[in-house]
């Protein structure tokens, strides 16, 4: 199973990404490698570990010339022929978090410029396609009220999104989700409880999942006696 999460920052794609592979465990015996989340500024870390404040802030510092292409070489790597030897994968945010947050907040990526980032993410989803069909696009919404109550109450360290900007950014993502190459997506409301946000995963990604998929749930079914 290969999956792109992508959605505005505090709608839960963090959340749901880990949701989804204790799913994949219980139901398929086995897990996602790594779930890559690489791409909120100052937030591109995570393998061996995340960026430190101070590290954060050093890069919250940088120049718009070094941010684009501190995120364009990251993506590069993770679209290189190793990331599709196995079966599945996981990404949040990826090209769809830099397409919407550079030019609104790190001020590079606009259209026109060098590196636009649409084009740049379409660059990167060809390349996805070259060695893949299978990525199912996961696009995590929320209401508005719920997003800004999240930011309220649980907010995070370095945040991108402002309060003001959360219905700005919600539509922006929308449009970036329809602009995608990838063919294969589906949207998930994860306004209430995170138990029926799964009850929408499950049943939405049924019509995507791979023979592998498919073979996995059942021999796991099998070997567990269900």
């Amino acid at each position: 199973m290969r999956l792109l999460l992508a959605g505005c920052e505090y709608s839960g794609t963090t959340t749901v990404a880990h949701a989804i592979d204790d799913w994949m465990s219980e139901n398929m015996g086995t897990r996602f490698s790594l779930i890559h989340e690489h791409w909120k500024i100052p937030h591109t870390s995570g393998h061996p570990d995340n960026t430190t404040s101070e590290e954060q802030e050093w890069l919250l510092q940088a120049t718009p010339k070094f941010k684009e292409m501190h995120q364009r070489h990251s993506l590069y790597y993770h679209t290189q022929v190793g990331t599709y030897n196995g079966d599945d994968g996981m990404v949040v945010g990826g090209h769809m978090d830099d397409a919407v947050y550079a030019p609104l907040y790190f001020e590079y990526g606009q259209k026109g410029y060098n590196f636009d980032r649409e084009l740049v993410m379409h660059q990167v989803e060809k390349t996805i396609l070259f060695f893949t069909q299978s990525t199912v696009v996961v696009h995590i919404t929320a209401d508005t009220d719920v997003i800004k109550n999240r930011m309220q109450d649980d907010p995070h360290e370095n945040g991108i999104v402002q309060s003001g900007d959360v219905d700005k950014v919600k539509a922006r993502f929308q449009e970036i989700v329809d602009w995608s190459l990838l063919g294969n997506k589906i949207t998930i409301d994860n306004s209430g409880a995170l138990v029926d946000t799964m009850a929408q995963f499950v049943d939405k990604i049924e019509p995507y999942l791979t023979d592998t998929d498919r073979s996995r749930i059942l021999a796991h079914k099998v070997l567990s006696g269900g």
